[in-house]
């Protein structure tokens, strides 16, 4: 991989790397990478593939994604028929997303922090996912309860969240307590994840149909298709360990309902 581009932001500097074998795209923030996609847009990274396999399932039309690093998400959504909105805090992910990674014009890009933007918004979507990051954590307001809350009052009846957590490994459990926050809202909960693995990512599930299945890979991306498929194929559904006691939730749902 080759760089060709370095941009400072205030966000922190943005590293985007070519392969010179066979022209992929690498978007590097910080020590991470925030997209990774071939020459025509589809991602190489297999959670992306496990998002787009979860969302197809659910039967959306209106998508809102808060986080958008190279937008290979969005595209390959917008490319299966629906209507994709991005919110990303960063202005230059979008100039980013359009130059190297093939986003489609066809989405509706706004440059906000997610919380602000459903905060304002009167618009119901099928479908919330969350794929943002400060470093290699999602900001504290965008996993609490009181976000999800609000996230859940965007959402049609049917509709789900879909959350993208990092895992360090089997004891980390970022992934239930973001699980804790979504049931909180009364969505069915699942998480899915490849126990084991280090360094790993997990999907959060929050349903208002039912259960999901595990993903599959349907879109093919030039090149990597046999590891992505593999790395799908470890992802399991578990259950939710629980991260809080029953008595702390009910306390903790006392104070967001008590007057003030």
């Amino acid at each position: 991989m080759v760089p060709v581009a370095l941009i400072s932001t205030e966000f922190g500097v943005i590293t985007i790397l070519r392969s010179r074998s066979n022209g992929s795209h690498i978007y590097a923030q910080d020590d991470g990478w925030q997209s990774h996609a071939d020459r025509t847009g589809v991602s190489l990274s297999y959670y992306i593939h496990a998002l787009y396999g979860l969302a197809t399932q659910t039967g959306a039309r209106e998508v809102l994604m808060i986080g958008g690093g190279g937008g290979t998400l969005g595209t390959m959504l917008t490319n299966a028929g629906l209507n994709v909105t991005i919110v990303d805090i960063n202005p230059t992910s979008f100039t980013i997303a359009r130059d190297f990674f093939s986003l489609s014009p066809a989405i509706e890009c706004h440059v906000c922090d997610g919380a602000d933007f459903l905060g304002r918004q009167d618009r119901f979507y099928d479908l919330i996912i969350v794929d943002a990051f400060d470093g290699g954590a999602i900001p504290t307001h965008l996993r609490s309860v009181e976000f999800f809350l609000l996230a859940q009052r965007r959402l049609n009846a049917a509709g789900h969240i879909l959350v993208n957590v990092l895992l360090d490994h089997d004891f980390d459990r970022t992934a239930d307590d973001i699980a804790f926050s979504v049931a909180v809202t009364g969505l069915d909960v699942q998480v899915l994840d490849i126990q084991g693995d280090l360094d790993r990512n997990a999907i959060v599930v929050g349903s208002g149909t039912g259960p999901l299945k595990p993903p599959t890979l349907l879109v093919v991306p030039e090149i990597q298709q046999e590891q992505i498929a593999e790395a799908l194929g470890n992802m399991r559904f578990r259950a939710r360990r629980k991260s809080r006691s029953v008595k702390g939730m009910i306390n903790h749902l006392a104070r967001l309902i008590a007057p003030e």
